[in-house]
């Protein structure tokens, strides 16, 4: 399988500076290049970052101002930082060390040590994401699993929060899973799941949408920016994606075929002290009044405004 090329982001003020290090490093790499620390963070938020070359010296915000911003953020914290810098003082090395830099390079640098070190980190740095990646998916269904759901459910609360914007959660449950297991088996059972993974994370269409196993025969999908009715519509595309599986269930009361029932919750985080188990509760309660009411439908709340 081919690697994509991955990205280095060189931060300098000086042109004569980034030229170098683009010419020297661009066959291997694909390159962005910022003049300034905003404008850096600002690249950080957009795109996809491997490992930034970042230098000390620069007007307005500094490089060691920089590399905290990236570390304190959880976007950013585990992109590694390597300092390019005039500043020869073992001070300074270790200031930019403890700052969070994997590597330290002084000023007037050697293009092949550079190249070398930069190789090396990315290098780490691909091992540690595969490792991840790894951790964070289903075995059984290669969806992510309820620890990346977790950890992706705070950090997009946060990102609402910050930015004023809706979050809908929607959980979905297989009907009657425990009788299709009991008179179908666990093998067949296996694979039912896997088929309604997968018909599931057919639905989402934006790249932010998330969608992982929650748990047993439960599935949640994270929507960011998403409003109650478009959650609403996905919930409802969900419900006929699985339904046209036509997997068989001879031993459901709602259909000859595996269905789902779905609850969707909305909320646009305004405060501190929310938390979003109080969504998550929100959804629950709304997949229990779909069971409620006869499964294979969708039951909605919209806690926006509330």
């Amino acid at each position: 399988m081919m690697l994509q090329p991955q990205t280095l982001l060189i931060v300098d003020d000086e042109m004569l500076n980034i030229s170098i290090l683009a010419s020297a490093l661009s066959s291997n790499y694909r390159i962005l290049i910022a003049k300034s620390g905003a404008q850096a963070l600002g690249l950080l938020n957009t795109d996809k970052i491997d490992l930034v070359l970042l230098d000390i010296v620069m007007p307005e915000m500094n490089g060691y101002e920089v590399c905290n911003r990236i570390k304190s953020d959880e976007r950013t914290k585990n992109i590694p930082v390597i300092f390019i810098s005039a500043r020869d003082e073992d001070e300074d090395e270790e200031r930019g060390l403890k700052t969070g830099a994997v590597d330290y390079i002084r000023k007037p640098f050697c293009l092949p040590i550079v190249a070398a070190r930069v190789k090396t980190h990315l290098e780490l740095k691909r091992k540690t994401d595969m490792l991840e990646q790894m951790a964070a998916i289903d075995g059984l269904t290669h969806i992510p699993n309820r620890r990346k759901l977790d950890e992706t459910l705070e950090l997009e609360w946060k990102r609402a929060l910050r930015g004023g914007q809706a979050l809908s959660l929607v959980m979905a449950d297989i009907d009657h899973f425990k009788q299709y297991n009991d008179n179908y088996g666990h093998a067949a059972g296996d694979d039912c799941l896997r088929r309604v993974a997968q018909a599931l994370a057919s639905t989402l269409s934006e790249p932010e949408d998330f969608i992982a196993r929650y748990g047993g025969e439960e599935f949640m999908a994270i929507l960011t920016k998403t409003g109650h009715q478009r959650a609403v519509n996905i919930a409802a595309n969900m419900i006929k994606n699985v339904s046209d599986l036509k997997i068989p269930h001879a031993h459901s009361p709602v259909a000859p075929y595996v269905t789902i029932s779905v609850g969707v919750a909305t909320t646009t985080p305004s405060s501190p002290r929310e938390i979003p188990r109080q969504l998550v509760e929100s959804a629950d309660a709304m997949l229990y009044a779909a069971k409620q009411r006869g499964r294979n439908q969708v039951q909605s709340k919209d806690l926006t405004g509330c």
